[in-house]
Order: structure tokens, then C-alpha cells, then sequence
């Protein structure tokens, strides 16, 4: 079993080199302070129309992290996900999904998902997305993996690994925005669960073309690695994934 950093973390680098990981993991943190986190990079304050979160995707990898506050957001939508700021009005944003981008058969379902859907509620005054910082363990609030389909597999495994029929499911495929599915669409966040993301074709253009995400909540986080060599991960059919493979499953 992995054993926690001093902070609380759980190690993943276990996890990740059973996965042949050629990308870094990335942490959406809910903090008082951003200042732990630097090197920052930060949208421009006030812009109506800033850039998607996942135009930093590249800079996440290099080291930096993205600090967005109820000023500073990006675009609308992840100032309507994330932040609790909205930019348009219901019916503007109703006809943008359902008329120009066409996302539902009709406008009252387009309308339906719109009402229904749901926002992140910030605890603290900023949202800090970028690699994982094991001393702010505390103000994680979930992980996100960027996976090819072999590990998408070995990750879909451990999420089922310690579920009980009856649990909540271990995975969900939310509908939504590429920043909506970074945290959004999780119902309770102390809930071990996890979700496929990064399925938004608005941000897929910066993302590798064989890369989805996983996203997991913090609990489920501390269970992907506490995976040893005891469960599948030393087990016949990974090993024979990975000869298939070549001897490694990263891309």
C-alpha cells in the first residue's frame, strides 16, 4: 500500500508508472490562498470572452497552474462551472447550446439540462487547476488523469476494485463542458467516485488526440493508490496487456 505524505497525500507514483503515464496528473484545488501553488498563470481580469481552461493544458504539464477567481475566470463557461459567475443571461445561453452549437434535439431539452445542470459552489476565494501539491492535500477536491484507452482500462479496474453492489456507481460519462467535468457533475465529493472526461469536442483541439481524462475525487484518489501487487495490477491480465504492448502501455 502506498503510504501518505507527510501532508496527507496519498503517493501515486506507483500508480502512474503501472500506468507507463507520459502526462502528468492535474489537481482542482478550492483554496484561501493561491500563493502555494505558484507558478501561476491567471486569465485576464474582466475579459467578456476569456480563453477555456484547457488552452493551460500544455502549461499544466510544464509545471504551472491556472488560478481563476470570480474577476478572473476565462471563458463563460467556466465562470458559470467554476466560479459561480454567469455571462448569460438563461435564454442566451439556452439558444448558444441548442441553435448555433446544437447540442440537444430541442430547445425544452436543451432549456431542461440548462436548469438542471449543476455548478461547482466555491468554499474559498480561489480555484487553482495544475499539478498535484502534496502540501495542499486539504484543498484538493479532485484529480484528473490523461489516459490513452489501455489506461483508461487499468484505471476503470481500480475504481471498481473496493465497490460493493448497492454503492454508488464507481464511474459515471457526465454530458458537459471540459471544466463542468473536472469537478461539476460529481453529486458529493466525499464520495469515492470517479467520471470520464475530457469528452467536451469544444476542448479535445488541446488535448492529445488518444488522450481522455479520469477524474476522481480525493477519496477515490486515496483507493486508485492504495492499489498494490496483491490486485490486478500484478496479476495475469495486465501483464499480458502490457506484452501485447510492447512491454508498456503508454503512448
Amino acid at each position: 500500500m502506498s503510504a501518505p505524505a507527510p501532508h496527507g497525500q496519498p503517493d501515486p507514483s506507483a500508480l502512474l508508472a503501472a500506468l507507463g503515464a507520459r502526462l502528468l496528473p492535474v489537481g482542482l484545488y478550492d483554496a484561501p490562498d493561491a500563493a502555494p501553488f505558484a507558478p501561476l498563470v491567471e486569465p485576464k481580469a474582466g475579459a467578456a470572452r476569456g480563453p477555456c481552461i484547457f488552452d493551460y493544458f500544455r502549461r499544466w504539464q510544464a509545471g504551472e497552474t491556472l488560478h481563476l477567481t470570480r474577476k478572473a475566470f476565462g471563458c463563460g463557461g467556466a465562470g458559470r462551472a467554476l466560479v459561480g459567475v454567469r455571462t448569460r443571461d438563461r435564454e442566451d445561453f439556452i439558444t448558444f447550446l441548442r441553435d448555433d452549437e446544437g447540442l440537444r434535439a430541442a430547445r425544452e431539452l436543451m432549456a431542461g439540462w440548462v436548469d438542471a445542470s449543476p455548478v461547482y459552489e466555491m468554499r474559498n476565494a480561489h480555484i487553482l487547476i495544475g499539478p498535484l501539491r502534496p502540501a495542499q492535500y486539504g484543498a484538493l477536491r479532485t484529480v484528473t488523469f490523461w489516459v490513452n484507452p489501455d489506461q483508461l482500462s487499468v484505471l476503470l479496474h481500480g475504481a471498481y476494485y473496493e465497490h460493493a453492489w448497492g454503492d454508488v456507481p464507481p464511474v459515471i460519462v457526465p454530458f458537459g463542458s471540459g471544466c463542468m467535468e473536472l469537478v461539476s457533475t460529481f453529486d458529493d465529493l466525499d464520495q469515492a467516485q470517479a467520471a470520464v472526461t475530457g469528452t467536451d469536442m469544444a476542448m479535445r483541439d488541446q488535448l492529445p488526440r488518444d488522450a481522455l481524462g479520469f477524474t476522481v475525487t480525493a477519496p477515490m484518489f486515496e483507493r486508485l493508490c492504495a492499489l498494490d501487487e496483491r490486485s490486478f495490477l500484478g496479476k495475469g491480465f495486465l501483464a499480458a496487456l502490457r506484452a501485447s504492448r510492447g512491454g508498456g502501455l503508454g503512448s
